[in-house]
């Protein structure tokens, strides 16, 4: 009887980001056909089980190595060593946080490797760092693929990282769309109950800087100026939640605000916004953006990443440049201005995701290369 094919996932964390979230997604659509090996190289950062079916065979052990402490050459020994001892089919990598994993298995294990870059932290939200840009073209030739959830990654690694085209392949972030038709009861959402004539800008998000989302509650307080019936809710955890109260507090939006704090399952409440909103610095292909267009939301989202690759058109007049509060704060207004608009913008984005964003599309690219990468069907 053949044993079931055994993956190491290597990423800096577990927790609750686009990443680990599209991850688990994924473990989940494979179910018991593949056992999975999750190991954060910051130990005990695995906040994203609790998304798992309990049906996935996954495992957190404590790895015989380590990823910090001893100098470059020790580690990548160690790591070596545990790649070569572990009996794995296949190893997955996740962003920058794992790439000397990437290195240690191309110096001293050759297993077949599967490297996933979804994004950046603040030292490169505008541009890339040499060192770094160097040390991925030392590292990646020996991956089987390099996964590009956005076009400006795939870019990076083409034009900066040195990748060949054969060995970059575009797999935007796609999500389950039948969940998003059922209607949200108007107290989905914990310290909140939507009242008829409400409207609310939404967003979910890590409380993180790079979010900047103090700039998303001047907009707010600038687009629902001298209108009581207008709501900000913000979903998500993270250091800067004091931070996003204070703002609103001088913003005098404060009874306006909500924070929920992390909530699973978007399906289940995104479906109460009626404006979707992304204020970050940086970001590349989020997967919130997709559920919202999946709940025929429009969204006035910063000029970042990919977002103007994935919105439909009747969308593009909300996306502004991420240093322009004036315009965002316009783009908001505008939509909480026009039921209609409103409807038609997204009717238009759960149109485009249909076509290019379902989940569906996204796990059957996933396991086409996990396939070919590690030689074993599953």
């Amino acid at each position: 009887m053949l044993t079931r094919p055994r993956w190491l996932h290597v990423m800096p964390t577990f927790n609750l980001g686009g990443a680990e979230t599209r991850t688990a997604r994924l473990m989940n659509a494979f179910g018991d056909r593949v056992e999975h090996i999750v190991v954060p190289t910051l130990a005990g950062q695995t906040a994203a089980a609790k998304l798992l079916d309990p049906a996935v065979p996954v495992a957190f052990p404590e790895p015989p190595c380590r990823f910090k402490g001893p100098a470059l050459p020790v580690r990548l020994w160690e790591i070596g060593r545990y790649l070569r001892q572990g009996n794995f089919d296949l190893v997955l990598t996740y962003n920058w946080g794992s790439i000397e994993v990437a290195m240690a298995n191309r110096l001293f294990a050759r297993r077949p490797l599967v490297h996933h870059e979804d994004g950046f932290g603040p030292e490169e939200a505008q541009t890339t760092l040499p060192r770094r840009n160097h040390f991925r073209r030392l590292a990646l030739p020996g991956a089987h693929a390099l996964v590009a959830c956005s076009r400006r990654i795939e870019s990076l690694a083409l034009n900066e990282w040195g990748q060949p085209p054969t060995r970059v392949r575009f797999i935007p972030n796609g999500v389950e769309i039948a969940p998003f038709d059922v209607p949200p009861p108007p107290n989905a959402i914990p310290g909140f109950v939507k009242q008829p004539g409400d409207l609310v800008v939404g967003t979910l998000a890590g409380l993180r800087d790079v979010k900047n989302l103090p700039r998303l509650v001047r907009a707010f307080a600038a687009a629902a100026r001298g209108r009581m019936d207008c709501w900000l809710i913000i979903g998500g955890q993270g250091p800067e939640e004091a931070a996003i109260k204070a703002e609103a507090a001088r913003e005098g939006v404060a009874d306006r605000l909500v924070m929920p704090g992390y909530l699973t399952n978007p399906a289940r409440y995104v479906g109460l916004f009626d404006v979707y909103a992304i204020s970050s610095d940086t970001e590349q292909f989020p997967i919130s953006l997709v559920e919202a267009m999946a709940a025929r939301l429009p969204a006035a989202c910063t000029d970042v990443g990919d977002i103007a690759r994935i919105i439909a058109k009747e969308n593009a007049p909300f996306v502004v440049p991420a240093n322009d509060e004036a315009a965002f704060a316009a783009a908001l207004a505008a939509l909480l201005a026009d039921d209609t608009l409103r409807a038609r913008v997204g009717a238009a984005n759960r149109a485009r995701v249909e076509a290019e964003f379902t989940q569906e599309k996204m796990v059957a690219a996933y396991a086409r290369l996990y396939a070919e990468a590690s030689g074993r069907a599953f």
